[in-house]
């Protein structure tokens, strides 16, 4: 039997999603999945956190379909949830902010959990919209 090739030291993948909850559950198994067969089992818990959040934000508080992506490169795995909205995510809660706050609780996680979070406008598919995105360190 051939031996397995060696992983990449640099892989993206990109699913497509429908905006339905159900959705989120898809893409936390699908990344499960991912992260195991590249060798990422000790990101697993926090990386489905992260994008549970992300993803959880595109499909409920936008209209239309959004996009789980996950990158790793130079040691950094970038979890990130594209949606058809291009207004900014709703802003992480900040310490004065009531725990019983609506909105803002999973960027507050997100924020909390990840080495680096941000947002930018992006079009996919010749729609406009924003990517949120985080990063986790795989060392």
């Amino acid at each position: 039997m051939p031996e397995a090739a060696p992983a990449p030291d640099s892989w993206e993948y990109s699913l497509y999603i429908p905006g339905d909850p159900r959705a989120v559950t898809v893409c936390r198994r699908t990344l499960r999945l991912i992260l195991t067969l590249h060798g990422l089992t000790h990101l697993l818990d926090t990386a489905e956190l992260l994008a549970s959040e992300l993803v959880s934000n595109a499909v409920l508080h936008t209209k239309g379909p959004a996009c789980l992506r996950l990158r790793f490169r130079d040691g950094v795995l970038q979890i990130g949830a594209w949606d058809a909205d291009p207004e900014p995510p709703g802003l992480p809660s900040g310490p004065g902010e009531p725990a019983d706050a609506e909105s803002g609780r999973g960027m507050a996680l997100v924020r909390a959990c990840a080495d680096l979070w941000h947002w930018q406008p992006l079009s996919r598919m010749g729609r406009r919209g924003k990517l949120v995105w985080c990063e986790l360190n795989a060392a």
